[in-house]
């Protein structure tokens, strides 16, 4: 009998991300080519010999890999914990109750789609499970879950890069040539992401030249040369600005980073900062550069594009 099933998902990095008007629901329509990158988060489903035809998370622990939060995220609320007991409500089927069991890798909270990521890997160990005792739900149901738990989640589920409208969860697959190699500091000072979006929508109200940056064409061509000089000077990100208002000691990491890679940008409503660079080499020495002149940020090295959520292991 299997005990125990295994899956990861990757955090992101959006390489374009316009903004564009609220949203009736709440949500601003959004451009975004988000990208995939190999630091990814870990999730364990640990099985139990009871039976429940109902909710089937009993309990869940995160292993922390990066710094540990003050909150404690270990609860119903988690993504990771919804996502699992919606398959399970999908599936109608009894299922045993489980542990989840989380290796984060993933700055919490920083602008690289870690919960999302929690998520999608919890989604996709979950139908492993129900795989087990029924029939497993189909992609397409899968991705309607995702899309329903947050507007991240799907392409957590999905990988690679992509370009996303909507919400940012429709999805379209884009062509991206070579690996891009990415610093990713963490300056830990917290952005709300939606008052970084609120934020945006002010400035914009007092400044008519502050427009939504919705063409994503010259990163498009960029992507599929492999040049990594070009990537980044297509590079953009209509948060930057909110965030750099709301957290101006932003500004002298950007710059610091700026100098050391090809490019550095604030990576999603922050405050994580992504630094493009031209090779694994040129990234370790910026990440050494970075965490020389910035003591107690956090700073890892990744590249991309990587796969989305899998199955790694089912014992």
């Amino acid at each position: 009998m299997v005990h125990k099933y295994v899956a990861s998902a990757p955090g992101k990095v959006n390489l374009h991300l316009g903004v564009g008007e609220a949203r009736a629901d709440g949500y601003h329509e959004l451009v975004s080519v988000f990208h995939a990158v190999d630091r990814r988060e870990r999730v364990t489903l640990i099985a139990s010999d009871t039976m429940t035809d109902g909710p089937i998370v009993r309990s869940m622990s995160t292993t922390f890999f990066v710094d540990t939060p003050d909150e404690d995220i270990d609860g119903p609320g988690n993504l990771a914990w919804r996502a699992v007991d919606a398959v399970a409500t999908r599936a109608g089927v009894a299922l045993p109750e489980v542990r989840i069991e989380v290796d984060k890798h993933v700055f919490v909270a920083g602008g690289m789609a870690g919960g999302s990521a929690d998520a999608a890997a919890a989604l996709v160990a979950a139908n492993a499970l129900v795989a087990d005792y029924g029939t497993p739900l189909d992609d397409d149901t899968l991705l309607a879950l995702a899309a329903s738990l947050g507007a991240d989640v799907p392409f957590s589920l999905m990988g690679g890069t992509a370009l996303g409208t909507g919400r940012g969860d429709e999805l379209v697959a884009m062509l991206s040539r070579g690996r891009l190699h990415w610093v990713f500091v963490n300056p830990k000072v917290g952005i709300p992401t939606g008052k970084a979006f609120s934020l945006l929508d002010d400035m914009r109200h007092n400044n008519a030249t502050l427009v939504p940056h919705l063409n994503t064409q010259a990163l498009s061509q960029a992507l599929t040369t492999g040049d990594a000089t070009r990537v980044a000077a297509a590079m953009h990100n209509d948060l930057e600005g909110p965030a750099l208002a709301m957290r101006p000691q932003l500004a002298r990491l950007l710059d610091v980073a700026a100098d050391a890679g090809l490019r550095a940008m604030v990576s999603g409503s922050g405050p994580t900062v992504a630094v493009l660079c031209d090779s694994l080499e040129h990234a370790q020495w910026v990440a050494d550069h970075l965490a020389e002149h910035f003591d107690g940020y956090e700073v890892f090295v990744a590249e991309g594009p990587d796969q989305g959520a899998v199955v790694e292991n089912v014992f």
